[in-house]
This record gives C-alpha cells, sequence and structure tokens, in this order.
C-alpha cells in the first residue's frame, strides 16, 4: 500500500532568472567597458597631439635664451684676432701650405672644449704640433667667456656642465675615478705616461668645472665621457673626489709623493735596505775598531 503520508520530493530545476533582467545587467556591464574605451579613443590623439606642441614649447623656452650679441660680437674679435690663424676665419681648421693641420675644426668643440682649453691656458698654443701643457690663462675670465660663447656658436658640441660638489659623495666620485680614470691619471691623480709620447696630465691644478668639461668633451686622447656613461651625479661626485686629491688624508704614514703603490713600495724597499746594510757593516766593524784602539 502507498503511505499517503509519504509524498514525492518536489525535483527542484533551475531558478529561472527573469529575461529583463538579465538584458539589464549585461547592458550595464557593456556600458560599463565601452564609455572607459570610447573617452580613451577619442582623447589619446588629442592629448598625443598636445604634448609634442607642449615639448616643443618647453624646449623652445629652454633654448631662447640667445647668447648677448655684443658678447658675440667681443667673442669674434678675440676669436680672429688669437685664434683663426691656426682654426680658420670659420672654425672648420686651417692647413699649412705643405697640407700640414695647423689647427683642428672647433665647430664640435662647444662650450665644454673651448671653456676647457682657454681656463687652463692650453690655448693659445704656438706650436700645434706640441702636447698642449697647462699655463696661466692667456685671456681674462671675461674674455674667456666671450670665446667661449662664440666658439659655441660655431657648431654644435657638448654643453658645459654645471658640476656641483656641495653635496657630492667623496667615495662614490673614488669609485667612478677607479673604473674610469685611473689607468691614465694613476690612482693618486698624479698623471702617466700614454702612447706617442704623451702624457695624460696632474689633475691637482684642475677646478671642478674644468674636470666636469675634460670628461664631457675629451681632450687629446681622453676618450669622451657622455652623460650614459657617467651622469651628471657621478660627475659632482668625481669632481669632488678630484679635488680631494689634491689633500687627501694619509693616515698610513709619509705619502712619498703619492705616486702610487708600486713606486711607494720601491721607495721603502730602498730605504729599508740600505739602512741594513749600513747597519750590517756598522756591526762588522766594531771589532776592528776596538783592536786598533788597544
Amino acid at each position: 500500500m502507498r503511505n499517503p503520508s509519504r509524498q514525492p520530493t518536489p525535483v527542484e530545476g533551475p531558478s529561472p532568472t527573469p529575461r529583463p533582467a538579465r538584458r539589464g545587467g549585461r547592458r550595464a556591464q557593456l556600458a560599463a567597458l565601452l564609455v572607459p574605451l570610447l573617452a580613451a579613443m577619442v582623447f589619446t590623439p588629442a592629448l598625443a597631439a598636445a604634448r609634442p606642441a607642449q615639448d616643443a614649447g618647453e624646449d623652445t623656452a629652454q633654448g631662447s635664451e640667445e647668447p648677448d650679441p655684443e658678447l658675440l660680437a667681443q667673442g669674434e674679435e678675440l676669436y680672429t684676432t688669437g685664434c683663426s690663424s691656426c682654426h680658420g676665419p670659420d672654425g672648420r681648421g686651417e692647413r699649412a701650405p705643405d697640407g700640414s693641420l695647423r689647427g683642428p675644426s672647433l665647430t664640435g668643440a662647444g662650450e665644454a672644449g673651448a671653456f676647457y682649453y682657454l681656463a687652463t691656458g692650453r690655448m693659445p698654443l704656438a706650436n700645434s704640433e706640441e702636447q698642449p701643457q697647462r699655463k696661466p690663462p692667456a685671456y681674462s675670465p671675461e674674455e674667456i667667456d666671450a670665446l667661449v660663447a662664440y666658439v659655441s656658436s660655431l657648431g654644435d658640441g657638448p654643453e658645459l656642465p654645471g658640476v656641483d660638489i656641495t653635496d657630492a659623495d667623496v667615495a662614490a666620485g673614488g669609485a667612478t675615478f677607479r673604473a674610469n680614470c685611473q689607468a691614465c691619471h694613476s690612482a693618486s691623480g698624479s698623471g702617466g705616461a700614454l702612447s706617442y709620447g704623451r702624457a695624460a696630465p696632474r689633475l691637482a691644478p684642475a677646478t671642478p668645472e674644468e674636470v666636469g668639461a675634460a670628461v664631457r668633451v675629451g681632450p687629446g686622447q681622453m676618450p669622451v665621457f657622455g652623460r650614459d656613461t657617467i651622469t651628471d651625479a657621478e660627475l659632482d661626485d668625481l669632481a669632488a673626489y678630484v679635488e680631494y686629491l689634491d689633500d687627501p688624508a694619509d693616515p698610513g704614514g709619509l705619502p712619498i709623493g703619492r705616486t702610487g703603490p708600486i713606486p711607494e713600495g720601491f721607495v721603502a724597499w730602498l730605504v729599508g735596505m740600505v739602512a741594513l746594510l749600513a747597519f750590517v757593516a756598522w756591526i762588522g766593524t766594531r771589532d776592528p775598531l776596538r783592536r786598533r784602539r788597544a
């Protein structure tokens, strides 16, 4: 018999979702996705077009500072008098009657090159075949500014970096110096011999501005170190370390000229061996001296 109290359990199926509600939800989701996409498509070209104009305006504002015409005129007069005979009236170099180069082109020297050679007294040069040596500048600071402005107007060369060693890291500058400069200028900055009869100069007299200019222009056989190799911050640290080499601390004793560990080691051996031989000779002559006195 069938138990009337026991009713069959109804099978529950999936509860149908009202179709209108589903469509409304999908429309809301599509709207949430499409509105930002359409906005991006509309505004991105406008922003992309406005950004170059803004960048161009910034570049124009940065490069809009033209040199003083009076300064350029003074620099041109000084250049014509003291530089054009070797570098040419247009700064593109000059050759002697035998075809040899009297002076290189200055179109790529820029502010950094002109400042380095003029501030260190390496230019003007009497004999172009000799390596320029540091000497007192031939021009006053005002005349150097005028010549730098005029030479930089002859072409597209490196700008004079603004070096600031106020908050520089001397230890970090020492690491940069050992990695890029020590091989030629020695560990103490006292200079060293190069190929073809040239020599890396001593760094002690160099100012931070001269160090920055030399790094960016690469005078003589020195390579050019751009910002991808030595950044502006690393250049500040490097200039501070070169400044420190003028009068470094000597916790280990006498510096012996700061010519480097190997020459200093030879000096120590030489002094030690001479002292040892003198001591041995003194010991060996004690008995004969006593016998003679007796």
